[in-house]
């Protein structure tokens, strides 16, 4: 056997390794295609907000993989699986664009209400906003404490790790908002606070997200801002034990501290 003879063996087993590879990694661009366009396909907004952005995904995955099975290159099959990720992405991308304005619209619409609200408040005469202070004073459920006055908002007017109020929260915040106007000395301090689950850094990110989501609110309805102090605690000053769901949702919570007649505040803790 000559020296060619002996190396064609060598030769065609380097080729078939070499398919293999390539064959290997068809399957793997196929697969994160694959994966990326049954993600999105199952995501019902996507499905209501991008419809032909996720109907080309689906084209093109379907063309890749004609061309993997049959007469395709392997250049061939990567493109259009690549395209066919990308249009996932690109759905998602824009179901949520859709998303977020259709969140600011419903916050401005709120807000808008709440406003008219306001200026229907307004048309009170004076004897009966007296008669109304003395009414909501007792109703906003505030708390004599060594910090002055202090008014608690419950986790139950945000959702679960997040920031923006509930609708369920606008009654409240208004009557804050017409008994800030009808003593225009006084002055809050607003402060969030946690429970202790999770990461600590991310539990003061969000209390002072929440307390910062009402002082905006206030702002929004015609507070002053500079009537206004902002605070976030975290999981520090508990008033519940975090051992149960029933004390971490009291310590999930926002609290506001009202200054005395004279515009007086007490320190930050």
């Amino acid at each position: 056997m000559n020296r060619r003879s002996a190396c064609l063996p060598l030769l065609l087993s380097l080729a078939g390794l070499g398919g293999c590879a390539a064959q290997q990694s068809e399957e793997q661009v196929l697969d994160a295609a694959r994966d990326r366009y049954q993600q999105v396909k199952e995501n019902p907004d996507v499905l209501r907000s991008a419809p032909r952005d996720l109907i080309r995904a689906g084209e093109s995955l379907a063309r890749a993989e004609r061309l993997s099975n049959y007469w395709g290159n392997a250049d061939d099959v990567e493109h259009y699986a690549y395209l066919s990720r990308r249009y996932s992405d690109i759905a998602s991308e824009h179901s949520e664009r859709v998303l977020n304005q259709e969140r600011l619209a419903k916050l401005q619409l709120e807000r808008e209400r709440l406003q008219l609200s306001l200026r229907e408040a307004k048309l009170l005469s004076v004897q009966e906003q007296g008669k109304w202070l003395e009414e909501q004073m007792v109703s906003l459920v505030t708390t004599e404490t060594d910090r002055g006055l202090v008014m608690t908002l419950g986790d139950v007017l945000f959702d679960a790790g997040q920031a923006e109020l509930k609708p369920s929260a606008n009654r409240t915040v208004l009557k804050l908002v017409q008994f800030l106007q009808l003593n225009p000395k006084r002055i809050v301090r607003i402060e969030g606070y946690s429970d202790s689950s999770g990461d600590r850094d991310e539990n003061l990110r969000l209390s002072r997200a929440r307390a910062q989501t009402v002082a905006d609110v206030l702002v929004d309805l015609g507070v002053d801002p500079t009537r206004i102090q902002v605070e976030g605690y975290g999981e520090a000053y508990p008033v519940a034990d975090n051992a149960s769901n029933r004390g971490r949702a009291q310590n999930r919570r926002v609290e506001i501290v009202f200054s005395n007649e004279k515009g007086t505040l007490a320190h930050p803790r």
